[in-house]
């Protein structure tokens, strides 16, 4: 059949024909949605948004750790730091919300920690603030914690490397309160995940972390706090229990030398 300007005209009311009825279709579709699938598409939503309480948020990783939260999820965000209000700023006040206090101060603690999902914690280094800590998330129903701590707590780092740290952390109550500290966390109320970090050190857009399991060979000498900082944020977004009562030694991939670079 010669392809005339009719044939084209009757071709394009077809076409336009077909457009519509897939349009009508869709409009159908969408309104044929019950009122509780969309109730519970909005529950679903909600539930996959959390509160986190970041404990210690006026250090370098705390600070890092918000922004990237703010970044990367949708979850709201609680930081609590000793003069706080001075030190912090609300980025996005409709997630974030501050709160003035030290670890061992369980009235502020408690005001922290209602309506929280997930804790993480900052420092060890202050045992009674980590019992504090803990007694507060047990009042509260609070069972997930992710925690800051330091490597060789458990002597697992049997090389030069670990022969260095130990000169240069020589004070065993240093060692000593972070262990006690880890006693408090370690226990089956909790799902914790303790990072065991090798020496910290800073630099824009090195994201770059290896881990190692509790009773594995510690390996790294340093790690940057942006890597630590994703390491956190990559836990708080993983949806299954892989980090559920886990201990992780944490440093930078191909560092594993007698001290770090910046000694």
């Amino acid at each position: 059949m010669p392809v005339t300007k009719g044939v084209i005209q009757k071709l394009g009311s077809r076409v336009n024909l077909i457009l519509a009825m897939l349009l009508l279709f869709s409009i159908n579709a969408s309104a044929c949605t019950s009122p509780k699938a969309k109730e519970n598409n909005t529950a679903m939503d909600k539930k996959d948004k959390k509160t986190v309480l970041i404990l210690g948020a006026a250090g370098q990783v705390g600070k890092m750790l918000t922004d990237d939260l703010l970044e990367q999820t949708d979850h709201n965000i609680v930081l609590y730091a000793r003069n706080a209000n001075e030190r912090l700023k609300a980025k996005d006040p409709n997630r974030v919300k501050i709160f003035d206090g030290d670890f061992k101060d369980a009235e502020a603690l408690s005001k922290a920690m209602k309506g929280v999902d997930i804790v993480y914690l900052n420092d060890t280094g202050d045992p009674e603030g980590v019992a504090t800590i803990v007694n507060t998330m047990k009042e509260h129903k609070v069972k997930r914690i992710i925690v800051a701590t330091v490597l060789d707590i458990y002597n697992e780092v049997n090389t030069p490397f670990g022969e260095w740290n130990r000169r240069m952390r020589s004070e065993e109550r240093f060692q000593k309160g972070h262990l006690v500290s880890v006693s408090h966390l370690e226990v089956p109320e909790l799902d914790y995940t303790l990072l065991r970090l090798t020496w910290l050190y800073n630099k824009e857009g090195n994201r770059n972390y290896m881990i190692t399991q509790k009773g594995e060979p510690f390996k790294g000498a340093q790690v940057t706090r942006q890597a630590v900082s994703q390491l956190v944020t990559d836990i708080i977004k993983e949806p299954t229990d892989k980090f559920i009562k886990t201990s992780l030694g944490v440093s930078e991939p191909n560092t594993d030398w007698d001290k770090p670079s910046f000694y």
